[in-house]
């Protein structure tokens, strides 16, 4: 059966199958060669039966490797030969409509789920200042500490900062957003998390920088938190939010924001139709989560009554940024198996894989939502984003 599925379906790349008994097929004929080791004869049948959860299952019991080769390209292969296609293939459920009923009990345990993982791992992979969301490359050769920075700034230009101003941050990470915008821009900071464990490193390192006075840091659901500010920012949150419950959260911001505010939203997106997450994603390393197109992402904000002043899309801009947290995971393999063990490496590392091959071959990209209650809040034109760093 796997044989005739990737006979039919290889048309791009060239693609070198290894079986456990010494047979190897081949299939493609152009293109990138990659080869595909399978140790266990098991794992290339049930992949077959079940493709989009057991391919990353059943390599993180150790049924299949790449030969020492770059995963990211035999993954880049796959994805390439085999397109989502709404009318439905195999690949439909990797991305198919689920309705979310994140509570607010279950968005706790959700988030605990993945980012209450020790935090030392995450310092071995993201950048010195903790960013675990996409940075911003304006050209090559750009490192991931300069592009993350490059971000903040940014969003901090869209959010038309001014001293003093009270700014609320939800789904604040360790707080490396906070910590940017309280001292490059002297306003004050509420951090919002759901995760205990981001919640304990933000407020450590909020003491080491002497931002007690600049920023806050409260266990919150959105929903939960009752207060009003100048501005609202969130990046990689709304991800976790659920789509039915969109009408919700931007009802929330509206409330929360100063009839003069301003809000910026940043999301990964899906350029097309919204669809579930792929469900060894969701099982292993976003339990909830769910990708939004932009009509389902301006559906929500347009049931708020908040206006959307402006709108951009980023390509690829995540693929680089996983790019590097792929290679800088890599370079601590020894380490982190001594920490966890082999499954729990295998799992990182095809997340970071699979995940930097969705937004360079299929549908993902970033959207940022800047909105506000009226005009002449934020400039008519686009000039003063691009005014340096």
């Amino acid at each position: 059966m796997y044989v005739e599925l990737l006979r039919k379906n290889i048309q791009y790349g060239k693609l070198n199958l290894h079986m456990p008994d010494g047979t190897v097929h081949r299939f493609g004929k152009d293109g990138l060669e990659v080869n595909w080791h399978i140790r266990d004869k098991k794992a290339i049948q049930r992949i077959a039966r079940d493709w989009e959860f057991e391919l990353g299952q059943t390599y993180m019991e150790g049924g299949w490797d790449t030969g020492g080769e770059d995963l990211r390209l035999l993954l880049g292969i796959l994805r390439t030969n085999f397109p989502i296609n709404p009318k439905g293939n195999w690949l439909t459920p990797f991305l198919k409509v689920l309705k979310q009923f994140n509570r607010i009990t279950r968005s706790y345990r959700n988030i605990a789920h993945h980012y209450d993982t020790d935090e030392s791992i995450f310092r071995l992979f993201l950048d010195k200042e903790m960013y675990y969301s996409c940075a911003y490359f304006p050209e090559e050769g750009v490192s991931l500490e300069r592009a993350q920075e490059l971000k903040a700034g940014l969003i901090a230009r869209k959010l038309v900062l001014e001293p003093g101003m009270r700014v609320l941050d939800i789904g604040c990470g360790w707080g490396s957003l906070a910590f940017h915008l309280a001292t490059h821009h002297d306003v004050h900071v509420t951090g919002i998390t759901l995760s205990k464990e981001q919640l304990r490193v933000a407020a450590e390192e909020s003491r080491k920088r002497g931002l007690e006075n600049k920023t806050d840091f409260l266990l919150a659901d959105y929903r939960e938190h009752e207060s009003r500010y100048d501005r609202i920012v969130s990046v990689g949150m709304l991800e976790h939010v659920g789509v039915n419950h969109f009408p919700e959260y931007f009802s929330r911001v509206n409330a929360m924001l100063d009839q003069e505010g301003v809000a910026l939203i940043h999301t990964i997106g899906n350029r097309l139709e919204g669809r579930q997450t792929n469900p060894w994603i969701e099982r292993y390393i976003f339990p909830g989560g769910r990708i939004p197109s932009l009509g389902e992402t301006v559906h929500g904000i347009e049931k708020s009554r908040l206006m959307v002043t402006d709108l951009e899309v980023w390509r690829m801009h995540y693929a680089y940024t996983l790019r590097e947290w792929h290679r800088r995971f890599q370079a601590h393999r020894e380490e982190i198996v001594d920490m966890k063990d082999e499954a729990f490496y295998r799992m990182w590392e095809f997340y970071l894989a699979v995940c930097d091959m969705s937004f360079e071959f299929a549908n993902l990209v970033v959207f940022q939502c800047q909105l506000a209650k009226q005009h002449g809040i934020v400039p008519v034109t686009r000039d003063y984003l691009y005014k340096g760093d």
